[in-house]
């Protein structure tokens, strides 16, 4: 993961610590992404929701994305894994590329690392963020 600035509010960090608490105690097979994820958070600045900057991915974002291997774009939303839903476009927190996601800003590039090596996207927009639209609960 990018050793960028990570900003968070305290309603979407209890979640998400809640969330890799129990997956992590399940046993998840997926435990050192999990705990990669903690390590991001435990590094996290909490702030208010007024002061996440407004082209940031956050919690229940929608993001415009580009794969920068093969210039497919989409639209996908980052959520928490019970909403999760790949039709639908919504990208559970705790996937690899959901993780690379959270708090990348527009016009920025995101790594991850999948089986057949790095993938790369870029966003190139923010389209909705609920920080930004005053949705502070969502």
């Amino acid at each position: 993961m990018n050793q960028r600035e990570i900003y968070i509010t305290e309603f979407d960090l209890a979640r998400l610590r809640d969330v890799l608490k129990t997956r992590i105690s399940a046993g998840a097979r997926d435990r050192s992404h999990l705990e990669s994820l903690e390590n991001e958070l435990d590094r996290a600045h909490v702030v208010d929701p007024s002061a996440v900057p407004h082209d940031v991915v956050t919690m229940n974002s929608q993001a415009w994305i580009e794969d920068v291997d093969t210039g497919m774009e989409n639209a996908y939303m980052l959520v928490f894994p019970s909403d999760a839903d790949i039709p639908e476009k919504k990208l559970s927190i705790l996937a690899p590329i959901g993780t690379a996601l959270l708090e990348g800003c527009a016009d920025e590039t995101v790594d991850w690392l999948v089986p057949a090596g790095m993938r790369t996207v870029r966003i190139k927009e923010v389209l909705y963020q609920p920080e930004a639209a005053g949705d502070f609960h969502r």
